[in-house]
């Protein structure tokens, strides 16, 4: 499982236990350890500094590919370490499918998509040939994001203000949403059921869309004022949340209720970074991580259904700032330490897991810590979902400890485009030629063996008598 993390460099530090608002989240600490690898090729990270990963692998994005190392992979990473390349242009961005930990997209300044399988052995090679290549895109391609329950669809969104849903199992896009937006999308997010999504954009404007529908169902005109990039994320009851910044350049954050869309439920000042604020939320225990490029913290805050609605909770800090970050999601997280959160920090030549923990002094299941999670088994096919069928997440019990399925193939509708699919393990080669090795060859190699069998029987045999004939002459019984 993949992590580069430095055993022999871990450093752990307690957070200390900030004054929390429920009895499961007391006493939260935060430990940060210094890891992983370098060099990471002297090319640049892209714009988006990203780091994400999936209870298997880490994948930090590069110019043109992408490196995705086992957790398991510590220490410094050597330069000729196999890549994940097939663009032409920087990657600008990653994610890994909910529903099979093998595989991964990617959206590049080259205008294109590209999935690809990881094996789960290491590879001696670069990956260079991806599963599909999905074109559609004129412009560069800068936000990637699966469907949280149906199968094999993937939204893409680019700089020529399109957002395409694509069934990867085909290759096909099935919708196109062309007229919605006259500017720069700056994000866009599912909600719980993915039968809607949010964008934010260049224009300030919030927009809940049906995608199947292709029409604006609400939108916020200005929900924050400020001139720089917002975010916003569907919360598990369906409100939004969004982080951006005012006139005066302050950082803020909002709680608002799609059924009223004039004000928002809870709006909160944070400070005049210049970072953009990146939101990530675990709905399991309706905690919001606040993370900024540049700052080298990481606030957090519980989302209640009571009035202030947004509770500040405490800070990790640290010493150096932060190009990016990932968050993993509860499957891959370590349950018998009482870890609720664990994140990646993305330094310029390493990356530094930071995990959250509850401690308790029982080693039994902490029921209140881990409800019933998301799986890997998805609730809906492609077909289902365009159908206008909606369904939850199936969820799966971390009780014991998630084990995760065996690596599987991505279902498809028309044609199977992973029949290339990578080996479980590396592969064993028995000939220089192995097209020209028949079943008649092999028939013969086990006549040969019999018979050589036979032959050693009767060597052992006549062995044996003259062992015996050598005994009597030594003997002096001959």
């Amino acid at each position: 499982m993949f992590l580069g993390c430095s055993r022999a460099r871990f450093s752990d530090t307690s957070h200390p236990p900030p004054a929390c608002l429920t009895p499961s989240l007391c006493g939260l600490h935060t430990h940060s350890h210094s890891l992983l690898s370098s060099p990471l090729l002297p090319s640049p990270l892209s714009a988006a500094g990203n780091c994400i990963w999936t209870k298997a692998f880490i994948a930090e994005l590069q110019t043109g590919a992408c490196l995705p190392p086992t957790h398991a992979l510590t220490g410094r990473v050597d330069k000729n370490h196999p890549l994940v390349c097939g663009h032409t242009a920087p990657v600008l961005d990653i994610d890994w499918c909910p529903h099979n930990d093998n595989v991964i997209a990617s959206g590049s300044e080259d205008c294109t998509v590209m999935v690809w399988q990881i094996p789960d052995h290491l590879t001696l090679r670069s990956i260079t040939d991806p599963i599909v290549v999905l074109e559609g895109h004129s412009k560069r391609v800068g936000i990637i994001s699966w469907h949280p329950t149906a199968r094999n669809v993937l939204l893409s969104a680019g700089s020529d203000n399109l957002i395409i849903i694509w069934n990867v199992g085909t290759g096909d896009p099935l919708i196109t949403l062309d007229e919605l937006h006259t500017d720069l999308i700056y994000n866009v997010c599912w909600n719980h059921n993915g039968s809607l999504i949010c964008t934010t954009s260049k224009d300030k404007r919030v927009r809940i869309i049906d995608p199947r529908e292709q029409c604006i169902v609400i939108e916020k005109e200005k929900a924050h004022e400020g001139a720089r990039p917002m975010r916003a994320i569907f919360l598990a009851d369906g409100k939004v949340f969004t982080t951006g910044f005012s006139k005066m350049s302050e950082r803020q954050l909002a709680l608002w209720d799609p059924k009223n869309f004039d004000e928002p439920m809870a709006l909160q000042e944070m400070d005049t970074s210049n970072g953009v604020l990146l939101p990530f939320y675990d709905a399991d225990s309706s905690i919001v991580y606040l993370c900024g490029k540049g700052d080298s913290s990481i606030r957090y805050f519980e989302i209640t259904p009571e009035c202030p609605y947004v509770h500040y909770i405490s800070t990790f800090s640290s010493k150096e700032p932060q190009r990016g970050m990932g968050f993993m999601t509860r499957r891959g997280l370590d349950v018998s330490r009482c870890e609720i959160a664990r994140f990646f920090k993305l330094h310029e030549r390493k990356c530094e897991p930071i995990t959250m923990t509850v401690p308790r002094k029982s080693d039994l299941f902490q029921d209140d810590l881990y409800p019933d999670t998301p799986g890997p088994e998805p609730a809906l096919d492609a077909e289902e979902w365009m159908g206008g069928k909606n369904a939850n997440a199936v969820l799966v019990s971390l009780r014991g400890s998630y084990i995760p399925p065996k690596n599987r193939e991505l279902k498809l509708a028309k044609r199977n485009l992973l029949d290339n699919k990578p080996p479980l393990g590396p592969r064993r080669s028995y000939s220089t030629c192995e097209s020209n090795f028949s079943r008649v060859t092999l028939e013969e190699l086990l006549d040969e063996v019999k018979s050589l069998k036979v032959i050693v029987q009767s060597q052992e045999r006549r062995i044996s008598e003259l062992e015996n004939k050598l005994s009597k002459f030594t003997n002096g019984t001959a």
